[in-house]
């Protein structure tokens, strides 16, 4: 079996799908996976310390390639494989609101955003995981932050990043997610446990956003689910 896996700048739900990715590899023999990932979704995967783990899912064999958006030209031709009907499935999970958007609305300007019409203009299936599903309230965790409060300026997370992703204001300590690797490397040092990992937050999932999940749900050949592990249930994996 060959997919398409596409990945976009969504924190919410990213190692859900991620754990839903690797398990479809350990139980479907022969399964092969091409990934791709938005230059937003790049940017959050590294935020949460899971871009090495693309490398042992999609490990450059052919069909196995993990193709990075800002690596390709505006015409996306890796889509074309989908248009002719050279993949199985198309998975987005998890996908941004601005990309189901887009879909919507006929938009395919984006490397994931045209994979999808193109899954759709050569009949495979694309089972889609929304990050704004319903409109409500949602649980979500952040990759790395500095509590404040904790934190006592000794600065030796600064001295071990490896990318300058953490810097000193007047009187506090931030890390500028743009720039973070989630290495964990700052955790590690801090002798006041002010580094956070995973901290849960509450969102709103707007009314403007959940509607337009629903149109997505009218597209053809489009699956949409509330959850990756969803996609376990689809391919009969429990």
């Amino acid at each position: 079996m060959k997919i398409v896996w596409c990945i976009t700048g969504a924190g919410h739900l990213l190692r859900e799908s991620f754990q839903v990715m690797k398990r479809l590899k350990e139980e479907i023999e022969d399964l092969k996976v091409t990934t791709l990932v938005s230059r937003a979704g790049e940017e959050v995967v590294k935020m949460y310390g899971l871009f090495g783990e693309l490398y042992n899912i999609s490990n450059g064999n052919y069909y196995e390639e993990l193709i990075l958006e800002r690596e390709h030209p505006y015409s996306s031709p890796i889509t074309g494989r989908l248009s002719l009907g050279k993949y199985d499935y198309l998975i987005c999970s998890p996908a941004t609101g601005n990309t189901v958007a887009k879909v919507v609305n006929g938009i395919a300007d984006s490397l994931v955003t045209n994979a999808i019409a193109q899954a759709g203009k050569g009949f495979v299936k694309s089972l889609i995981v929304p990050v704004d599903y319903k409109a409500g309230i949602v649980t979500t965790k952040l990759p790395y932050a500095i509590d404040k409060k904790k934190c006592k300026l000794c600065l030796k997370c600064i001295n071990v990043c490896p990318n300058g992703a953490i810097v000193k204001r007047d009187n506090f300590v931030e890390i500028l997610l743009s720039k973070c690797l989630g290495c964990g490397n700052c955790k590690k040092v801090c002798p006041y446990n002010a580094i956070i990992e995973g901290k849960e937050i509450k969102m709103r999932v707007r009314k403007i956003d959940a509607e337009n999940t629903r149109k997505l749900m009218e597209l053809e050949d489009v699956i949409v689910l509330k959850h990756p592990y969803e996609i376990l249930e689809f391919f009969n994996i429990r």
